[in-house]
């Protein structure tokens, strides 16, 4: 046995001896003889793979033999007994080879990806951030290498004017109608359903706006309302809107000399209007003046032009922001040039319109119509001390023009006097016009 232990080499002898040694333990689990003839596992020992046993082993001299030595025979039966030889050992010069690493049994990773950069601009180097190289970012490279967006030619474009252009003109010419009692023709594109949509909000703001100014609306058993509710009921048959629900407000401000009727029936009167006013007749001829605003649709007709007056108000700011004198002087501007040239006029006519139509309305009522022109020289007289604005920079008409035009209708206003039966029941002006405005056919041309 000893010879056996002899024949194989130093190091498998150094090996078989350390295995019995309890620090050295672990390694027979490979072979106890030979730490270095097991494959390396990471469950192997932690030695190299060229590592020797620190200590060199003890020489056997020939007095001490196995029998001689107890402790001696036992490490060598105990030794003999614990092998249990699995491979033989591998020769030096295979031991001598670099051993392999656990890494490179793993396949291939591809190399780690470059650290973000966190630097301001793509193209200058984080270690110099004052350096620049132009022309080198991605973003360069993609625009560079871009192709260009497919524009519309000019063909297209002039397409989509004209189609626009020719669409605005077709629906401005649907939308047209004519006026009977002067013969205009006007734009207009609000139905009654929509004004009167719209004036129940102007109502209700009205009469919030009267609250908050603590401003009083007188009730039904002041003599003032008696007054205007029964002036109302003779004028109303000769409406030709009898259908609409009726509401009379008189305001308690004498300060204020004004009158007017929403669309949809609601009537107010301000105290002011009635000392100016006087008779019955003439506050007949104020009622049936507002009253024929809302015949001849004078608020839709407004509310269509404002629509044309914001766009050229809104060209002419672009243009005044491209020639550089701001968008804000040129709206003033054009504001008050669409104002002059085209609003005011069109409300004057509105004006001499409603005039003739209440004038025919409170003739047939049988009022008398020459209280109509007594109460527009007592409106001349009340406004002198005011001073009064030149006519072309007004909404309505001087009341000097108002005067003359009435005088030359006060024939025509008797003999509808004559012609009616006072009770509303012989068809009325205002029916008449209404089936012209329907129908779009003029009725009769005012002085």
């Amino acid at each position: 046995m000893l010879a056996t232990l002899r024949s194989r080499p130093p190091e498998c002898l150094a090996n078989a001896r350390l295995s019995n040694i309890p620090f050295f333990g672990a390694a027979s689990k490979t072979s106890p003889f030979c730490i270095r003839s097991a494959p390396f596992s990471k469950s192997a020992t932690r030695f190299p793979a060229r590592q020797t046993v620190p200590r060199p082993p003890p020489r056997l001299s020939s007095s001490s033999s196995p029998s001689s030595s107890p402790s001696s025979s036992s490490f060598f039966s105990y030794s003999l007994l614990s092998y249990r030889p699995t491979k033989p050992c591998r020769p030096r010069i295979i031991l001598s080879l670099p051993a392999k690493r656990f890494y490179q049994h793993l396949p291939p990773q591809p190399p780690p990806p470059p650290p973000p950069t966190h630097h301001k601009h793509p193209s200058r180097d984080p270690r110099n951030p004052y350096g620049y190289t132009p022309y080198s970012n991605e973003h360069y490279v993609r625009l560079q290498a871009a192709k260009p967006l497919p524009l519309p030619s000019s063909f297209s474009i002039s397409s989509v004017v004209a189609v626009s252009v020719i669409s605005a003109l077709i629906f401005y010419f649907y939308n047209l109608e004519t006026v009977p009692v002067s013969g205009r023709t006007r734009f207009n594109v609000y139905s009654r359903r929509r004004v009167q949509q719209i004036s129940e909000w102007e109502y209700k703001r009205l009469l919030a706006s009267l609250s908050d100014q603590n401003v009083a609306i007188l009730p039904d058993w002041d003599p003032r309302t008696a007054l205007v509710k029964k002036v109302m009921r003779r004028l109303i048959p000769y409406s030709g809107m009898q259908d609409e629900e009726w509401e009379v407000f008189v305001v308690d401000d004498p300060r204020q000399a004004n009158a007017f009727v929403l669309p949809g029936g609601k009537v107010f009167v301000f105290t002011g209007i009635l000392g100016i006013a006087r008779t019955e007749s003439a506050l007949a001829a104020v009622l049936g003046h507002e009253i024929a605003h809302n015949l001849a649709e004078h608020v839709g007709e407004r509310l269509s032009a404002d629509i044309g007056t914001n766009v050229l108000v809104f060209s002419l700011m672009v243009l005044g922001g491209v020639v550089g004198l701001g968008p804000l002087v040129w709206w003033f501007a054009g504001q008050r040039f669409v104002d002059v040239a085209f609003g005011y006029p069109m409300s004057r006519m509105q004006e001499s319109e409603a005039d003739y139509i209440g004038l025919m309305m409170m003739a047939e009522a049988c009022y008398d119509p020459r209280e109509a022109v007594r109460f527009w020289r007592r409106m001349e007289y009340a406004g002198a001390g005011n001073g009064e604005i030149p006519e072309w920079a007004s909404t309505h008409p001087s009341n000097k023009s108002r005067i003359e035009k009435i005088e030359g209708w006060l024939g025509e206003a008797e003999k509808k006097r004559e012609a009616s039966d006072c009770q509303g029941v012989v068809g009325s002006f205002a029916e008449a016009f209404r089936r012209a405005l329907g129908e779009g056919r003029v009725v009769v041309v005012s002085g």
